[in-house]
């Protein structure tokens, strides 16, 4: 696990609402717009920490000001550190959202839905590819896919344009429980992967603008049965 040719960054491309027209994009004056990249490996995070982006930005023919930019820089020693090494209570809960279509190689297919061991698969791979905490391997994945499973989402499929052709990805909100009884170091495991998903994203093409991956801290599905 963790043997394959994964990328090291993640991007989200224009997040925000416009109106398409033939090959012609519109974008409104009055709305605020995101905008997301990520680097999985140390050196180059801090050459994206460091990239001067000047007060506004030239893409697709508008213009953005620039008014709110973030830089966050952490490690996997970190994330490992605090969310299992130090045995925090676990959270049993995850609540997931997905920002731009995300999909799952199957063959030659693509799998436009939120599989427990898909998502924990994509997620694990890349953290083997880079972090020096090796977690494990396929036994690792079997255990996660009988511990937690999706409790429920409000998802729709979108197309997402790759080259000449088309990949279809679902996009909106998914909860995944651990069950209970689950190990307290499984339940952190799972944990730590799902704060992964943030900068790895999920599923294929995130270098291209899909999977993109962010915690809910406020789900709309909080009042659905």
């Amino acid at each position: 696990m963790g043997g394959e040719n994964i990328s090291t960054t993640t991007y989200s491309g224009i997040l925000g609402r416009c109106f398409a027209s033939g090959d012609f994009l519109s974008f409104q004056s009055q709305d605020l717009y995101q905008l997301t990249l990520c680097e999985l490996q140390q050196n180059t995070a801090k050459a994206i920490q460091s990239l001067d982006l000047g007060l506004s930005l030239d893409f697709l023919g508008a213009k953005f000001d620039i008014i709110n930019r973030e830089d966050e820089l952490t490690s996997y020693e970190q994330l490992y550190t605090t969310l299992v090494a130090n045995e925090p209570e676990p959270m049993r809960e995850f609540k997931l959202k997905f920002s731009t279509p995300t999909a799952f190689a199957q063959g030659k297919l693509q799998l436009p839905l939120p599989v427990p061991g898909l998502m924990f698969r994509s997620w694990l791979l890349s953290w083997n590819e880079f972090a020096p905490v090796y977690l494990g391997g396929g036994e690792l994945i079997g255990y996660l896919v009988e511990a937690v499973v999706l409790k429920r989402h409000r998802i729709q499929t979108l197309p997402f344009r790759v080259n000449k052709g088309i990949v279809n990805g679902f996009v909106g909100e998914v909860t995944l429980q651990a069950l209970y009884k689950t190990d307290s170091l499984l339940v952190n495991v799972a944990n730590l992967l799902v704060n992964y998903s943030q900068f790895a994203g999920t599923g294929i093409k995130t270098r291209l603008g899909m999977g993109q991956t962010r915690l809910n801290t406020y789900s709309e599905l909080s009042g659905l049965s």
